[in-house]
């Protein structure tokens, strides 16, 4: 990025020393490089497989986590075999068959679930209602109804045993004559008659009573058939699922956070939504909860593939006034969680969820100061945001950068390691302090970046949109920045060295030969303790050209930031 820059604002000598810088940074990597084959070589000593040739090539990849320590001692904290995360790509066209078969089906479970009301809440599940008084009675009617026919049935083969028995004595008997026979078959056969009729009379009683039974049953039925309403409508980040392309992006992150297991990322899906819906989102971001705790959080810029930056100062907590009202008891606590998710809530609704579009945050955790593990207010509440964020908002960080890394922060690291994923240490960076603002260099553009972190972003006369040059310039060397002028006009322009600790001067040479020479800043030493950015003008009223220097007598390389606009002069 800053050979581009330079090339495109100046085409006079600063070029060389642009090459100058590709040089040191080049060196920089190759002395960590043997920090980081230590360790690749300690994990390959158990192994049978004598082949270390082919290990040395994903070296590269993690020197950048390498290099972004400040003490030797913090390698430790790295993953040797982790490489540097790099975001996937949201559009359908680049998935792969499975990713894309894998989005296909969920996409089928979730209208399953939509068309099943599955994703509303249990407590949104009305109960069954409780009987009325009526339906008590009715009921009530039904049983005694039922309990007589029971009876009667029960009474009916008492008689019809009865009339065997009487039967069974008569064929014992003596024969009689033919007619009484006669007689005694029509009486039996009256018998029979009479037991079929109550029998017939049973049934009648028994169809009358389901049958008054019955009607009830699909008079409930059409009810039943109106309660089937249509598929559940179900909005997340303000964007309906499966009724607009957007959601296949949203699926998308449910997915690569369960690596494309589709019923864990449907799973995961359902409970996100049951507890926005029990959190209460909606209401939640018509609250206002105070804006004391907008130096803690914040957002600013972008980083150099278009991420908005989120920045998170640990430090503002050592306010012993703020950290009492945030943390002191149970009910501040939970009003910093809703206010941290609010805040989350509405910089995501300003994510462009089009496939191919950024919908990733880069975090950045300042951990200067940071009151450390010691406050226990603190990490609980940390903690609970934490696993919030990890159950509810599934890939929405591209980077996590940690800066100022402190000591004791490497050794919790350390231990807390082996419980993440690969694809989650793969998006950490850690810094110590003379580390921090070159790691955030390499992913910030300096007109991005915040003036306290090594940037030039500020409010001012420049924007963040006037793009800044970088220059490395080596020790005990000399760089001149030369601006060219053809025509009248007023030229500005802000320039630092990080760290400073160099000589800056400032003068204006004229085209003729007959013009003299313009001191516009006499050339001193700028202590790192001065005001970070300068600022200067000159009005310029014959071609010439503006020329800059920066002496630089220490042993160690400096990064050298200017940019430059021209104004139309005013008039005198």
């Amino acid at each position: 990025m800053a050979e581009e820059a330079s090339n495109q604002t100046n085409t006079t000598p600063p070029t060389t020393t642009t090459q100058d810088s590709v040089v040191q940074v080049e060196e920089v990597t190759v002395t960590d490089v043997p920090n980081t084959n230590a360790p690749v070589e300690r994990d390959s000593q158990p192994q049978p497989e004598p082949e270390p040739e082919p290990e040395k090539k994903p070296v590269e990849e993690t020197v950048t986590l390498e290099t972004h320590l400040s003490k030797p001692n913090t390698d430790d904290i790295s993953d040797d075999k982790v490489p540097e995360f790099k975001e996937e790509s949201t559009k359908l066209s680049d998935l792969t068959d499975n990713e894309n078969k894998a989005l296909q089906d969920l996409k089928k479970l979730v209208q399953e679930a939509l068309n099943n009301h599955e994703f509303s809440s249990k407590e949104e599940k009305k109960p069954p209602s409780p009987p009325t008084a009526s339906d008590k009675q009715v009921e009530e009617e039904q049983q005694q109804k039922q309990e007589q026919v029971v009876t009667e049935t029960d009474a009916t083969p008492e008689k019809t045993e009865e009339n065997e028995v009487e039967t069974k004595k008569e064929e014992q008997g003596e024969e009689e004559e033919k007619k009484e026979e006669v007689k005694e078959t029509k009486e039996e056969a009256a018998v029979d008659d009479d037991g079929a009729k109550t029998v017939e009379a049973i049934e009648e009683t028994v169809v009358a009573v389901s049958s008054s039974v019955q009607p009830e049953e699909k008079a409930s039925e059409p009810e039943a058939k109106e309660e089937a309403s249509p598929p559940e409508e179900v909005s997340i980040w303000g964007i309906p699922l499966l009724a607009d392309e957007r959601s296949d992006v949203i699926l998308l992150k449910f997915l690569r956070a369960r690596e494309f297991k589709v019923k864990e990322a449907l799973a995961m899906l359902k409970n996100t939504i049951r507890w926005r819906k029990e959190f209460k989102m909606e209401e939640l971001m018509e609250e206002k909860l105070g804006d004391e705790l907008e130096k803690v959080v914040f957002m600013h810029g972008f980083d150099k593939e278009g991420h908005p930056v989120c920045y998170n100062i640990y430090g503002e907590f050592q306010n012993k006034e703020l950290y009492k009202t945030t943390f002191s008891d149970e009910e501040k606590r939970e009003k910093f969680l809703r206010w941290r998710i609010q805040f989350l809530e509405k910089s995501i609704r300003k994510l462009n969820f089009n496939p191919g579009g950024v919908c990733t945050i880069v975090q950045v955790n300042d951990l200067k100061n940071s009151p450390g593990p010691a406050k226990w207010e603190l990490r609980q509440a940390t903690k609970n945001a934490l696993q919030l964020l990890q159950d509810n908002y599934p890939e929405f960080v591209a980077k996590q950068v940690f800066i100022n890394v402190p000591w004791w922060y490497l050794a919790v690291n350390r231990m807390i390691s082996p419980f993440l994923t690969q694809r989650t240490k793969s998006k950490f960076v850690f810094a110590g302090p003379s580390k921090s603002t070159e790691t955030l260099l390499r992913y910030i553009a300096p007109e991005q970046l915040p003036v306290k972190y090594g940037g030039l972003s500020k409010d001012g006369e420049f924007g963040n949109t006037d793009a800044v040059t970088e220059i490395t310039v080596r020790p005990a060397a000399k760089h001149t920045v030369e601006f060219s002028v053809t025509e009248n006009c007023l030229l500005s322009w802000e320039l630092r060295v990080i760290g400073w600790e160099v000589s800056y001067g400032a003068e204006f040479v004229p085209s003729s030969e007959g013009s003299y020479t313009v001191i516009v800043q006499k050339a001193r030493k700028v202590a790192s303790s001065e005001e970070p950015v300068l600022c200067n003008s000159f009005k310029v009223g014959e071609p010439g050209k503006v020329v800059l220097t920066i002496d630089n007598t220490s042993s160690k390389k400096k990064k050298l930031l200017y940019r430059l606009k021209t104004k139309p002069s005013p008039s005198d």
